[in-house]
């Protein structure tokens, strides 16, 4: 069969950099971080006492109070970046076929601030008996996210949810834009959200020395592919996507941001936190996105990068784009945006993804900040274009992002310049 092309027609962002698309990319741009210390709870115990934690985020602008009390906050996070999206497609929704519009989106963790309260009130008044909230369960599985979006507009297409760790989000952008190419749904949501910055969240990958404990310095704490990283800073947010089939774009009038023409998929089969130390499951999923979409590396112009600030895992990417890309690897713009935004988790993928439409869109890759001269690890060549610490003016045709998850789940996607 014939597939169908799939094009991106609305994004809504929540990220430590702002709580819009808009805000978000101006503060890209202009190298900001969005870490300080931690809020959420209080982390003078904890190794790691930073964070990038969304600021001023008012769930009552898109959700009822009432409504907005049963749900976590990653998931009120999830429901305000689909209606950003969705406003942003401008899609009447009088004049669509709900049937015919579906939700994949992800979370890695889900909703482990609600876990955490509830079990802790369980364990400080067992006396009393087991009182639990009935919106536990519901608040807490990383399924309700895609649920609620569906909830909150009627949509009865295809809904589901992606969990694969740090791949989470570009998975399921990878599976919504099947479920077009294959004539499924006419218009897809997707993306991710997470909310992990909790005592639970911090203390966990504190245990396994993934987390920077840079406490003294939160905005240069994320240095990818500098000598001196010590691990990632958490991030926290969501981001959403509006995939829908080309003819139906066009015949309603919609902009388009850009065409998704790859994705790719793989597992390291390695390790359970640390990815293969030659990338082989990195060279696999870029080369599996590239045959997916049908076109040569030499065709990429910008790699939005895993690039988390891990010791093992900068210098396992740089490797994996070498022997993917060869020569052409020396002519790319690279850069990783988790510089900025810390690790958003299983929202990374979504909001990358955006990051890398909007480089097409603007003719601009942001930057990878808080490389300092001489800060340079003998692993990695520096002869690469990582688009250290300013933004760099470029014309992008097609943007590749990958993500990468524990347990070894690949993801990798590939957008284009809409034509």
């Amino acid at each position: 069969m014939e597939l169908k092309r799939v094009v991106v027609t609305g994004l809504g962002a929540i990220t430590p950099l702002g709580n819009n698309v808009e805000d978000t990319w101006e503060n890209l741009l202009k190298g900001e971080s969005g870490a300080g210390p931690i809020t959420r709870f209080d982390a003078s115990l904890f190794k790691t006492q930073i964070a990038c934690e969304v600021k001023n985020f008012d769930p009552n602008q898109y959700i009822d109070r009432k409504e907005a009390r049963k749900m976590d906050i990653y998931t009120q996070f999830a429901v305000a970046v689909a209606k950003q999206a969705v406003e942003d497609a401008a899609i009447d929704l009088a004049h669509e076929d709900l049937n015919r519009i579906g939700v994949v989106f992800g979370a890695g963790i889900g909703g482990i601030r609600t876990f955490e309260d509830e079990i802790g009130y369980y364990y400080q008044h067992q006396d009393m008996g087991p009182k639990f909230n009935p919106f536990f369960i519901p608040k807490m599985i990383s399924d309700i996210a895609a649920g609620q979006i569906s909830i909150a507009f009627g949509f009865h297409g295809p809904n589901y949810s992606v969990a694969s760790a740090c791949a989470t989000s570009t998975n399921a952008i990878a599976d919504a834009y099947n479920l077009i190419r294959l004539g499924k749904a006419n218009i897809m949501l997707s993306g991710g959200s997470e909310a992990a910055i909790t005592a639970g969240g911090v203390g966990g990958f504190n245990a396994m020395h993934a987390l920077t404990t840079r406490n003294d310095s939160p905005k240069t704490a994320s240095r990818p592919f500098s000598a001196s990283r010590d691990g990632f800073i958490m991030g926290e947010g969501a981001g959403c996507l509006i995939l829908e089939e080309l003819e139906h774009a066009k015949a309603r009038g919609a902009k388009i941001y850009a065409e998704i023409i790859g994705a790719g998929m793989s597992a390291d089969a390695h390790h359970l936190t640390a990815s293969h130390p030659e990338g082989l499951g990195a060279i696999l999923v870029m080369r599996n996105a590239l045959e997916d979409a049908g076109i040569n590396p030499e065709e990429i112009d910008y790699i939005n990068v895993h690039g988390t600030s891990t010791t093992v895992g900068d210098i396992s990417e740089v490797k994996a784009i070498k022997e993917v890309f060869g020569e052409h690897a020396y002519k790319l713009n690279i850069s990783s945006t988790k510089s900025m935004t810390g690790h958003m988790l299983g929202a990374a993928g979504a909001a990358e993804a955006i990051f890398c439409i909007l480089a097409i869109k603007n003719g601009i890759i942001p930057p990878t900040i808080n490389h300092e001269e001489g800060d340079e690890d003998e692993n990695i060549d520096y002869n690469l274009n990582f688009t250290f610490n300013e933004a760099q003016k470029r014309t992008v045709n097609v943007a590749l992002s990958n993500t990468f998850g524990f347990g070894g789940h690949n993801a990798c996607l590939i957008v284009k310049k809409y034509a």
